[in-house]
């Protein structure tokens, strides 16, 4: 079963990313969004262009680092990969993020949910980046399943804004909502996860 979720997560977050990478690289900017947010994107193409393909950097690597035989057999490679993934996808990503979040579409209630994702995100990757440099181990995967569930919340915005819409949704009144519930319950479960797994080794 956990093999299974694993699997799915891996499809969902490549998915996600394989999107990015085709609607942002070969189509104008923004030409697949409300045309408010259009506006926004073209007025910022170097934000929105950094935090989306960044974070669909982040989605492409991130799930590597959680395969045990990675770790075991090819700890360099491993290496690698996480300062790929800390500083272009979540350093870049989380601070392109953060200056986005002042244009979001929705006003305040968006600015400030995607806001404190880029804030929350940008913290737990300086946790994973610092308790790695201790050699903490159990600390540092901790800190980095916190953190990917915050880069997940890419894939699960997406999922979510399909549901809007397939329910008859207003855009415009449901779109804010995404900017929290894309994010926090991801960072519920995580949190669930690490303490979960903390009582077991304990």
């Amino acid at each position: 079963m956990r093999r299974f979720v694993f699997v799915v997560m891996v499809l969902l977050a490549v998915g996600v990313a394989g999107y990015a990478f085709v609607s942002y690289g070969s189509r104008p900017i923004g030409s697949s969004v409300h045309p408010e947010m259009r506006k926004a994107f073209e007025a910022n193409r170097i934000g929105v262009y950094a935090h989306i393909f960044a974070s669909a950097v982040a989605l492409l690597v991130g799930p590597c680092q959680f395969v045990p035989a990675l770790r075991s057999r090819r700890p360099g490679l491993h290496r690698a990969l996480g300062m790929v993934y800390l500083v272009i996808g979540v350093g870049v990503g989380g601070l392109a993020g953060l200056y986005i979040a002042w244009f979001a579409f929705g006003g305040a209630v968006s600015t400030l949910g995607f806001g404190l994702l880029a804030l929350v995100w940008l913290f737990t990757g300086i946790q994973g980046f610092r308790t790695a440099k201790r050699r903490a181990w159990a600390e540092h995967e901790r800190w980095m399943v916190r953190n990917f569930a915050l880069t997940f919340a890419a894939v699960t915005l997406r999922i979510e804004l399909g549901l809007g819409f397939a329910m008859g949704l207003p855009f415009e009144q449901f779109y804010p909502y995404l900017a929290w519930i894309s994010w926090v319950p991801n960072a519920v479960v995580a949190e669930y996860l690490v303490r979960r797994s903390s009582a077991k080794s304990s």
